[in-house]
C-alpha cells in the first residue's frame, strides 16, 4: 500500500505539495515528494504514479465536496467548534469562494477515473484506492498533543523568524513519528527541508512539503487504525473532514 498526502492549493495558480509513503509492514518511508506541483494534470499524475499494485489512500488538505453555494459546510462548523480552543478552526468552504470550479472536486473526479472511491469510512488495514479530506492543523493537535496549533503560516504580525521557529518545531514533531505506531521514518526528506534563512517561495515550499508529509502520515494512521482511530466531521453528501485521534502518543506538550 501507498499513502499519499497532498497539500492542495485552492487555486491551480499556486503550487501544491505532495508526498508518497510506502509501507513495509513495520514502518513507512517516503519514496517520492514534490513541494511545487502545479496544474491539476500534474497533481493527478503524481497520485497515479505514486500508487502501487495494492492501491493507495490519498489524504488531501482541501475541500473535496462542496455542495453549498455560500456559508459554511456543517462539517467545518463542527470541527471548528471542537478545536476552537486549540485555534484550529477551518476556513469557510463554499462554491462562491472556491468556484466556479472547486479544485478539490475536480481532483476527486480525476481520481475516480483511476478507480478511486471516496467517503468517510476506512476499513482497517485493507488495500484500497480511496481519497479523503483531512485538516493538518487539527490533526497535529491530536497526534502531537498540542495545546494550540503551530503558527508557521504567513499572517500579519508574524515575523519570519517566528515562522522559522514554528516550522522547525513541526519538522521535529514529524521526526518523532519514527517512534510511534504506525512508524514513519522520514529523515532523508526532513533533513533536506531548508527552513531557517528561507523566504518567499522557498519558505512556502518548505511549509507545503511538511504539510504534505503530515497529510501522508494521516492517511497511514487512518488506514492502520481504521474507524477506531479517527473522528468524522460532516458526511459524504455535504462534505466531511477526517481527524486522526491519538493512539499511544507521548504526553501533551504545548
Amino acid at each position: 500500500m501507498r499513502f499519499i498526502g497532498l497539500d492542495l492549493a485552492w487555486s491551480a495558480r499556486n503550487p501544491s505539495g505532495g508526498v508518497v509513503l510506502a509501507w513495509d509492514g513495520k514502518k513507512a518511508f517516503p519514496v517520492t515528494w514534490d513541494p511545487a506541483l502545479t496544474g491539476d494534470e500534474e497533481v493527478g499524475a503524481f497520485v497515479r504514479d505514486g500508487m502501487d499494485a495494492e492501491g493507495a489512500l490519498v489524504a488531501v488538505d482541501a475541500p473535496l465536496v462542496v455542495p453549498n453555494e455560500r456559508g459554511t459546510r456543517a462539517g467545518d462548523r463542527a470541527l471548528t467548534a471542537a478545536y476552537r480552543r486549540h485555534e484550529a478552526g477551518t476556513y469557510p468552504a463554499n462554491r462562491a469562494r472556491l468556484g466556479p470550479v472547486v479544485r478539490g472536486e475536480a481532483l476527486l473526479g480525476r481520481l475516480q477515473a483511476l478507480g478511486f472511491t471516496h467517503g468517510p469510512r476506512i476499513v482497517r488495514r485493507t488495500p484500497v484506492r480511496h481519497v479523503v479530506e483531512v485538516y493538518p492543523h487539527a490533526a497535529a493537535v491530536e497526534l502531537f498533543g498540542l495545546s494550540r496549533t503551530l503558527k508557521y503560516k504567513a499572517r500579519p504580525g508574524r515575523s519570519v523568524e517566528f515562522r522559522w521557529a514554528e516550522l522547525e518545531r513541526l519538522r521535529e514533531l514529524l521526526g518523532s513519528l519514527a517512534w510511534r505506531t504506525p512508524s514513519l521514518v522520514a529523515r532523508d526528506l526532513l533533513d533536506g527541508v531548508r527552513i531557517r534563512g528561507a523566504r518567499g517561495r522557498a519558505l512556502k515550499a518548505a511549509e507545503d512539503l511538511l504539510d504534505a508529509l503530515l497529510c501522508a502520515y494521516i492517511a497511514l494512521h487512518l488506514w492502520h487504525w481504521g474507524e477506531e482511530g479517527y473522528r468524522t466531521f460532516g458526511d459524504r453528501e455535504s462534505g466531511y473532514i477526517l481527524v486522526p485521534t491519538a493512539r499511544g502518543r507521548p504526553a501533551a506538550r504545548g
